[in-house]
């Protein structure tokens, strides 16, 4: 069972014991932390999309720690200007451990509506237009005078 949840305005895809490095959160280290932005919900090939996400759904995690990232160079240079400025900065990241994900049993029906919705609609056969077929240009006729 995995799920596509949103963290900190980014999306990962999580199970359960998964570690995940986030944006820095405000939550205590060992504290729990609940996600409800869940945007897709897949139990054993039974996939739930949220339209944007399902209501009911979340993933539970604990924060483990508040750490800083990599450093990471920010290098900006003109050529033939002698323009050159070196800056860096290290990320501030908090690393969480999923510990569960729970779904809701209302919101697959109205995935599984949608689903044979957007199936009907596909099924159905237009019929193109057909295109006209084109006169054969008359040619012109030359004369040597």
């Amino acid at each position: 069972m995995y799920a596509i949840v949103e963290i900190a305005g980014q999306q990962f895809k999580v199970s359960k014991d998964l570690k995940v490095y986030v944006h820095r959160l405000a939550n205590e280290e060992g504290s729990k932390v609940s996600f409800d932005k869940v945007l897709l919900l897949d139990d054993n090939g039974n996939v739930t999309l949220g339209a944007p996400a399902i209501e009911g759904a979340s993933v539970e995690a604990k924060v483990l720690q508040h750490l800083k990232g990599d450093k990471v160079i920010v290098f900006k240079k003109k050529r033939r200007k002698g323009y050159k400025k070196r800056n860096g900065h290290r990320q501030y990241l908090t690393q969480i451990v999923i510990e569960g994900i729970t779904a809701a049993g209302g919101t697959k029906k109205a995935a599984a509506k949608k689903a044979v919705v957007a199936e009907e609609a596909a099924t159905e056969e237009v019929e193109a237009p057909k295109a006209k077929k084109a006169a054969p240009k008359a040619k012109k006729e030359t004369t040597k005078e």
